[in-house]
């Protein structure tokens, strides 16, 4: 039985190296998100809401303060609304959390880890600065298909709709490669 011991020692090993590529890929959206809205803030000299940097014809980097959630959904007027968003939005990224230990298969693992990543850099704006900061505003002429965002934004779509195309097209077929080190 030594060697069933030696087996359910290294599955064991394997499946924290494969959890800890989601909180690797967590760690590293957080940060970018973090730079992306320092270098904007900072650097780039976007002091105040509103001030604008043309980049491209479809894409500027425009400051914005936004007060809510997606789509500037439950607007946190007042520091009791702050604060309660706070609240619901750490508890959902504790969700994530939970959700990564207890899934099983890797994609969805990582992607949850770009979910985190971007809900906790959403949430430390929040708590220092009272808002979330976004700048990135993507645009066709006056034609804008999202409101402003940030990094963190984009990673939580991204992993959302990399979740949702796994739980459709990928979960009913069987890859015994995905569940390997689960």
């Amino acid at each position: 039985s030594k060697t069933a011991n030696c087996a359910a020692v290294a599955k064991t090993s394997s499946m924290q190296a494969n959890r800890a590529y989601a909180f690797l890929v967590a760690g590293l959206t957080f940060l970018v998100d973090q730079l992306g809205k320092w270098w904007v803030t900072g650097p780039l000299g976007l002091a105040v809401e509103g001030d604008q940097r043309y980049v491209l014809p479809i894409f500027n980097f425009t400051r914005t303060h936004n007060l809510g959630i997606s789509l500037g959904l439950f607007r946190a007027d007042s520091d009791a609304a702050r604060w309660a968003l706070v609240a619901v939005t750490a508890a959902i990224a504790l969700s994530m959390l939970v959700w990564i230990l207890r899934e099983p298969r890797h994609g969805d693992r990582i992607a949850l880890g770009m979910v985190l990543g971007g809900a906790v850099g959403n949430i430390l704006d929040r708590i220092r600065l009272g808002y979330v900061v976004d700048f990135a505003d993507l645009h066709f002429g006056s034609f804008r298909p999202f409101l402003v965002f940030n990094i963190a934004d984009a990673a939580i779509s991204i992993g959302v709709v990399i979740l949702l195309v796994r739980a459709f097209l990928i979960r009913g077929t069987a890859d015994p490669k995905e569940n390997i080190n689960a």
